[in-house]
């Protein structure tokens, strides 16, 4: 808890610096905890509804653990039309997890995305930001297993 009082005495007297203290919470546990939301909330004496409301809107914001890596799949119309849904359902198979969820030993968190602005590598995916494109199922078991040792 002492990290977390040195982050909002770090934004306390920023008006408006929400978003950048729920980005280093972020940081520093991989989610948002309620408690530390409710702690935000009576610090900054600001509504709780408006630490939630920001928390929950932008969707770099997670209120559950996510894992140790972050697995994006694009689903733009350029990669859709390569195969993006077979790369997720793939993925889903592979992992034991729908898009949107986290594995039990909180090592992967799959999402989908609308767009990751590579359209001519398609279909594309980031692990923890980094691009692979071109994916197909062999690709992807290569990618993966990398990523499973770590």
């Amino acid at each position: 808890m002492r990290k977390i009082n040195q982050i909002i005495d770090r934004y306390k007297k920023e008006k408006g610096a929400l978003v950048p203290l729920l980005q280093d919470v972020m940081g520093e546990y991989g989610y948002l905890p309620g408690e530390t939301l409710k702690k935000i909330a009576q610090e900054l004496d600001t509504p709780l509804s408006r630490v939630y409301g920001l928390a929950t809107f932008y969707k770099s914001f997670s209120l559950t653990p996510r894992g140790k890596h972050l697995v994006s799949v694009c689903l733009g119309t350029a990669c859709h039309v390569r195969g993006a849904p077979r790369i997720v359902e793939k993925l889903e198979r592979d992992l034991g997890i729908k898009a949107g969820e986290t594995t039990r030993d909180l090592k992967f968190t799959l999402e989908t995305v609308n767009c990751l602005g590579a359209c001519a590598l398609g279909p594309l995916i980031t692990i923890d930001g980094k691009y692979y494109g071109r994916m197909n199922s062999a690709k992807m078991d290569k990618v993966l297993k990398e990523y499973l040792k770590r």
